[in-house]
């Protein structure tokens, strides 16, 4: 399975439901292999919560870095 769909494939098995669990919701925007940047839409709860980025770095960042050393940063889009 290619990279960007294994991404994918965490995120809404792992991630969405955690974030769900609170109101939030994640999208897949992007994966730039050269630089290793992938870039995720925070919806819902987590997209105007004061603690996003907070989220962003521990529940998003922090399982997809484990998972897939090819990622170097999780950003906002």
């Amino acid at each position: 399975m290619e990279l960007e769909k294994r991404i994918q494939s965490v995120i809404a098995e792992t991630i969405r439901p955690a974030l769900q669990g609170h109101g939030g919701d994640i999208d897949f925007v992007s994966f730039d292999a050269g630089s290793g940047l992938l870039k995720v839409l925070l919806k819902g709860a987590c997209g105007t919560c004061p603690f996003a980025q907070e989220t962003l770095r521990v529940q998003v960042e922090k399982v997809l870095k484990e998972e897939f050393p090819e990622i170097s940063a999780v950003e906002r889009a």
